[in-house]
């Protein structure tokens, strides 16, 4: 029996170490087709190690918003480059084309390429950019990210929240080891049926009678997801649906693996006072922004303020290992 029981477990063992390489050979494929797709150059050296990949989904209106988290918590030139390099944290403003010219080279282009050679903050997607291409976007995200970083972990925050870096490292730092891990607050609104309101679900007969809620998902501010996950999206990207809400699509894509949620509610701070006195508390949060605005009210005006009043401290990122 003794016997039995070893001869088991070293065939779970295979299968665990097959089912990995599987993995990482279908990662490498759907790599090598993102880059060719996105018309840059496959590296003979593979994608550039990381540990989180942090992706600010942005717009062409927004610039004002993006200058607001370079002057608090995104560093700029040296300090963005030196974290890459020693703490493997990348952060780049994630934008795609506009729709002004069939070859992305209209005047908001333009401006978004100029803005990228003084800041070289930007990562550029195959996508042309609509309020109701969000859940596209998201989906060229990550696989954009995919093939471009060797990442543990990729997160997808808005233009107009509040991040503590170091906080979100050191979280996410916790659930390194484990497999398939998606990190957020946790959250199940109604489906709208209603047209004209807003967050309408067109396919709401999908989720049963009305009345009836969205299954359990990571509110669309900010969540992570681990590197297995956000490679399950680049592979199958060409066949997962999109809803019309963003954040419920990625919950869709993920409810029928197996997955664990992980409800983080430091990742969904209210901004002063509530965030201010959880710091004083010794409680820094993640991410903070107002629900009633889905991000921070007036953001570009606030961010500062509350960066002094909620912000962990400059030093704080350099001390998380990772």
């Amino acid at each position: 029996m003794n016997e039995v029981s070893r001869t088991h477990h070293t065939i779970q063992s295979l299968d665990k170490a097959v089912s990995s390489l599987e993995m990482e050979l279908a990662v490498e494929r759907a790599r090598s087709s993102a880059a060719v797709g996105a018309g840059t150059a496959v590296s003979s050296l593979g994608p550039q190690k990381a540990f989180v990949v942090i992706g600010i989904n942005t717009a062409f209106s927004s610039k004002k918003r993006r200058d607001s988290l370079r002057d608090t918590w995104v560093p700029r030139g040296d300090k963005l480059r030196r974290l890459e390099k020693e703490k493997g944290i990348v952060i780049r403003f994630v934008i795609g084309r506009s729709g002004a010219a069939a070859t992305g080279d209209g005047p908001l282009d333009r401006a978004v390429d100029a803005e990228d050679a003084e800041n070289k903050d930007f990562l550029r997607l195959d996508h042309v950019e609509g309020y109701h291409e969000l859940s596209s976007k998201t989906r060229i995200y990550f696989t954009t990210a995919v093939a471009t970083w060797d990442a543990d972990f990729y997160v997808k925050v808005d233009d107009d929240v509040h991040v503590n870096l170091g906080m979100l490292t050191s979280r996410l730092a916790k659930y390194r080891t484990r497999p398939r891990v998606y990190v957020g607050c946790m959250k199940s609104g109604p489906v709208l049926s209603q047209k004209g309101v807003k967050y309408h679900e067109p396919e709401y007969w999908k989720f049963g009678d009305e009345g009836n809620k969205y299954f359990r998902h990571a509110t669309g501010q900010i969540y992570a997801v681990s590197k297995d996950l956000a490679a399950y999206i680049s592979i199958n990207q060409p066949i997962l649906h999109r809803f019309a809400n963003e954040d419920v699509s990625l919950g869709a894509w993920l409810i029928g693996l197996e997955v664990e949620h992980v409800d983080d509610r430091s990742m969904c701070c209210a901004t002063p006072p509530d965030c201010e006195w959880k710091k004083r508390a010794g409680n820094v949060c993640v991410a903070s922004f107002d629900w009633s605005c889905s991000g921070v009210c007036k953001s570009v005006d606030r961010m500062k303020h509350i960066h002094r009043a909620c912000g962990e401290g400059q030093g704080a990122v350099w001390s998380v290992a990772t």
